[in-house]
């Protein structure tokens, strides 16, 4: 019981194993679809301690100091399961081999570990196609949030410092955040910021709604920014999103040269734009479409509905669909930190954007469920009320990624098909002996 499995990484044994210390790992290496979240990361790989948390409590791993030899293995252990890393030289580079040892069938683990194959294959070239920069330490407000969470991680596994700046009280290694009056002092040391904080969208479009996603972007943003200028930070990435275009941008596909469209999301994103653009200070936006992930967001809960045996579909499912998976998300803000020459907006979106109708057919497919009846536009209209549901459940929104396309990006997950079996559990092992 348990699971062998090998890895083939063509980086080498130290390359590999220092992706290994750093904090953010484990957050990488785990994946959305199941039901568990990292709580607190192991500080060392010899004897410390990795906290899950779970719907029914918590998973406390210990790292085993008798399985442990600096550079070559790692080993950590709960009372029903041991779980050893090896690290080995080979001709392409590092050979990676886990040994699980737990009463839990092979069949059942492998969705997971293939996801920790292609994760940490996938992070590692990514990293590498980096121009070689200084660490930097970059100051991050919404790192607890879906996004930050990984980029967070991501850029912590490369070697980099995050401060995340914390509307509440600051704990170790935080800083407090006044979002409209903040503190002089708040970006000393910094030598970039991440701006990702703003009201959740998702909700009835009710006035007061509105007002508050409108408040808490626009004019945190604008102090945020100044004060950034005034630090000298060199570089302010900040949030924004597809509505920019407006709910009726589906007739062609629309690049960052294209105008704000209309609509109340699509105003607030050209206000909370315009705020960051502050003299002297490089500010790139990153108009982020649908992020799909498997822990959270849209995409479960597609995912359940299509499980159910019902479907993704809204009405005749004509309108575009403007995604993009997670990592390639995080991988678009790394690259607007690092290339000092990228400022302005920046589309988050993958290459080929999708009708609601082909997303519903995809989900269907790779789930093998049918996808006959679709969900009356009356559905999303009742829970979002009328603007909601046209702003967000059924905007008409297709977005190219040109920026990233004109400097030769590359995307993890081009098409949704790969996205999607990335982030529900549907890869294959690169190596698996049982």
């Amino acid at each position: 019981m348990g699971i062998h499995a090998e890895t083939t990484l063509p980086f080498d044994r130290g390359t590999v194993w220092r992706w290994h210390t750093r904090p953010g790992a484990v957050t990488r290496l785990t994946p959305g679809f199941v039901p568990m979240r990292v709580e607190r990361e192991a500080a060392s790989l010899r004897s410390g301690t990795t906290v899950f948390s779970l719907p029914a409590g918590r998973w406390v791993a210990r790292h085993d100091p008798d399985g442990y030899v600096a550079g070559r293995m790692f080993t950590d252990t709960t009372v029903w399961w041991r779980h050893e890393h090896r690290f080995e030289e080979s001709a392409e580079g590092t050979l990676l081999i886990d040994d699980v040892t737990a009463p839990i069938p092979e069949a059942a683990l492998r969705p997971a570990w293939a996801y920790r194959q292609r994760q940490l294959l996938e992070d590692l070239t990514f990293l590498a196609s980096l121009p070689d920069a200084a660490p930097l330490t970059v100051a991050m407000n919404g790192a607890s949030g879906l996004v930050g969470t990984h980029l967070r991680a991501q850029l912590t596994t490369a070697g980099h410092a995050v401060v995340p700046l914390v509307r509440g009280a600051a704990g170790p290694g935080e800083r407090h955040w006044d979002p409209n009056h903040p503190a002089p002092d708040l970006l000393d040391g910094v030598d970039a910021v991440v701006h990702l904080a703003g009201e959740p969208i998702m909700g009835r479009f009710t006035d007061e709604k509105k007002r508050r996603i409108a408040d808490s972007r626009i004019g945190p943003t604008r102090e945020l920014a100044r004060l950034a200028a005034d630090a000298g930070v060199g570089a302010f990435v900040s949030a924004s999103a597809v509505g920019y275009y407006g709910t009726s941008a589906g007739a062609a596909p629309h690049t960052e040269a294209a105008g704000p469209g209309e609509g109340f999301l699509a105003e607030v994103c050209a206000a909370w734009e315009d705020a960051s653009r502050i003299d002297g200070l490089r500010t790139v936006n990153i108009r982020t479409g649908l992020a799909l992930s498997g822990a959270g967001g849209l995409l479960p809960v597609l995912a359940r509905s299509v499980r159910a045996g019902l479907t993704a579909q809204f009405g005749r499912g004509d309108f575009w669909m403007s995604w993009v998976a997670l990592d390639d998300l995080t991988d678009i803000y790394i690259r607007a930190l690092f290339d000092g020459t990228v400022a302005g907006p920046v589309n988050a979106t993958a290459p080929e954007p999708v009708t609601n109708a082909e997303m519903s057919a995809q989900l269907a497919r790779l789930l093998h469920r049918p996808d006959l009846l679709a969900i009356p536009t009356l559905g999303p209209k009742l829970l979002l009320g009328a603007e909601g549901a046209r702003e967000l459940a059924l905007a008409d929104q297709r977005v190219v990624p040109a920026a990233a396309a004109s400097r030769g990006w590359r995307f993890r997950y081009p098409t949704l098909d790969a996205a999607l079996r990335h982030e529900l559990g549907k890869e294959q092992l690169l190596v698996s002996q049982a």
